[in-house]
């Protein structure tokens, strides 16, 4: 058995459903800590939603800091008599690793930490300084994790300059695609407003659901950007409506939708408020409107770190992984608003969140192996560029 495979098991076993890390998190640190990484704890949140969280980090003596990034905490495990086996019991069917989180993410955490050892045993004076940046509140509502300690690290200016996030990125093999960026998320709660009446009597109410269904056409119809080179246009979405009491001669008071923009860096949170606004302005519709900003878009284009992960992967594989923007929201979002490089390389995702999450075994050392040489190629641009600048 690998060292990774061993320290995914180890991981797995330990039960941490958001926002408990599960002693994981002091697993990760009794292994960095002999590596020389300065390990500080940091539990943040209210009592009832305690959420523990890592920064370890190792100077290099080029001033230059590479970070991997994750989270320790998975989602529940869902009805227990429908997995083929205990969820935290790491189990080996048909060549594969079975258990929450083998997946999202313990099997990339586990890379990441045999990677820094096998980086750190060939060069253990590294140009580049290493750092790790986890939480055990990523899965939840994301509140006291990974957002919280950028904001401190910005203070203290020690903010990374790369970032690789261990997110489950890949389809069909590790490494096929990398996550360069993501789409942002606004979402909206939105209340029409009418007068509520007897339904054989329309002209004594004011029907909030036929008001608002020419306003909602047109907010699905509107095109808001176009999309860019990384990203496909921003998309608006209702996710929930409800009006009415219940009754079927109600004519109802007023009627709730819950909608969602996922947006790219073509448009931006305010303009797409105001015209959201411009909209229902437009129709005559007396309403409430409340804004979430779940999370700004970003994006790392083609640079010293995507070429790094990208020649790397080419290494390890043999395969040219695609570059992509698609899918959900992750910490990745709160990283690059201080880190200029922020990239997001894990194992296939096709199982994640669901009953009998798994990984085929065969896609576990070869991403530790792309770790490893993304930390050999970065060290070696720092050494060349420590040089060049204290040349006299």
């Amino acid at each position: 058995m690998s060292q990774t495979l061993r320290l995914a098991e180890q991981l797995i076993a330990l039960p941490s459903v958001t926002p408990n890390d599960g002693g994981c998190t002091a697993l990760i640190a009794s292994h960095l800590s002999p590596l020389g990484f300065a390990c500080e704890v940091i539990d943040l949140g209210p009592d009832d939603f305690k959420v523990r969280n890592l920064w370890a980090q190792r100077p290099g003596s080029s001033g230059q800091v590479f970070a991997f990034a994750g989270h320790v905490d998975v989602v529940p495990t869902g009805p227990l008599n429908q997995w083929h086996s205990d969820p935290f019991t790491p189990t080996h069917r048909d060549g594969n690793l079975y258990g929450r989180g083998a997946s999202d993410m313990k099997t990339s955490l586990a890379a990441m930490v045999v990677a820094t050892q096998e980086f750190l045993a060939l060069h253990p004076e590294p140009a580049l300084g290493l750092a790790f940046l986890l939480t055990s509140d990523e899965e939840g509502p994301a509140l006291d994790g990974t957002v919280r300690i950028c904001e401190m690290l910005a203070k203290r200016k020690q903010t990374p300059d790369f970032c690789i996030v261990g997110e489950p990125t890949s389809v069909h093999k590790t490494g096929d695609m990398i996550k360069n960026g993501r789409r942002g998320s606004l979402s909206g709660k939105l209340t029409v407003l009418g007068i509520q009446g007897h339904i054989a009597y329309p002209q004594l109410a004011d029907n909030p659901v036929h008001r608002a269904a020419p306003a909602l056409a047109e907010l699905a119809s509107t095109l808001w950007d176009t999309g860019n080179a990384f990203f496909p246009p921003t998309s608006w979405q209702i996710s929930n409506v409800h009006a009415g009491t219940g009754a079927t001669n109600v004519i109802p008071g007023e009627m709730i939708i819950d909608f969602n923009f996922r947006f790219c860096t073509a448009s931006n949170a305010e303009s797409l408020q105001q015209r959201v606004h411009q909209i229902l302005d437009r129709h005559g519709l007396k309403y409430r409107l409340e804004w979430t900003l779940g999370g700004l878009p970003f994006l790392t284009t083609p640079g010293s770190l995507v070429t790094v992960v990208q020649e790397a992967i080419l290494l390890e594989t043999g395969m040219q992984t695609e570059l992509s923007t698609t899918g959900g929201t992750s910490d990745g979002r709160f990283i690059a608003q201080t880190c200029p490089q922020v990239i997001e390389l894990g194992p296939p995702n096709a199982s994640i969140h669901k009953i009998d999450e798994h990984l085929a075994v065969v896609d576990i050392e070869p991403l530790k192996n792309i770790y490893r040489q993304v930390l050999v190629a970065l060290n070696q641009q720092c050494l060349r560029s420590h040089q060049a600048n204290t040349l006299p």
